[in-house]
């Protein structure tokens, strides 16, 4: 549904904290190998340590791995020697400045930054799909700090989507809570959404 509305790359969620959409890796893999070469595949984790997330990437086989919390550099770096193929999105959870430095410094070691709204700081972390959208005059900050692409997702949806591409102009945007009904994908939103973006 989401590849015929005009996606250009799928998230598939492994197991996280928080938030809609979590499926099984045998479930992410079938998905990616079905998804035509065209349309990236992203297995989202919650991992933190390199070897977990090169074990889980060796079961899903996506194009990119979309890290949701945050990795030691070091770990960083094995991940960029084990997996040279893989483009790494590293997702910066936009709080307060902090965000804007931390995001400089990661990009140094990824392919690509997504901001976003979560709060890995949490109890029960928010890792994303809270729904919230943050402040995007420091994502802009980040977007002109950086050299690589950078994705912006965060509380999303067809009545503010174009009002945060052109405060943030990101290289594309990130979609979850804003296009699901009771945690599932909603074609309606869906449809909207991509209708309204100009």
């Amino acid at each position: 549904m989401a590849i015929n509305y005009g996606a250009a790359a799928i998230g598939l969620v492994s197991q996280m904290p928080s938030g809609p959409g979590v499926i099984g890796i045998q479930k992410i893999r079938e998905i990616a190998q079905w998804i035509p070469p065209a349309v990236s595949s992203f297995l989202l984790t919650s991992q933190t340590k390199s070897r977990e997330i090169i074990s889980d990437y060796e079961q899903a086989q996506t194009t990119t791995i979309q890290l949701v919390d945050e990795l030691e550099s070091n770990e960083l770096e094995v991940l960029r020697k084990s997996l040279p193929n893989v483009k790494l999105v590293q997702v910066i959870h936009v709080i307060d400045n902090s965000s804007v430095l931390k995001a400089i410094e990661i990009s140094k070691y990824v392919d690509a930054i997504l901001l976003d709204s979560g709060n890995p700081n949490l109890a029960i972390k928010e890792l994303g799909g809270t729904g919230r959208t943050h402040n995007w005059k420091l994502s802009r900050e980040i977007r002109e700090a950086i050299n690589i692409p950078l994705f912006l997702a965060g509380g999303l949806n067809k009545d503010n989507v174009n009002q945060a591409i052109r405060e943030v102009e990101p290289f594309g945007i990130d979609l979850c809570s804003g296009v699901r009904t009771n945690g599932s994908l909603d074609e309606e939103k869906l449809m909207n959404f991509f209708n309204s973006v100009s």
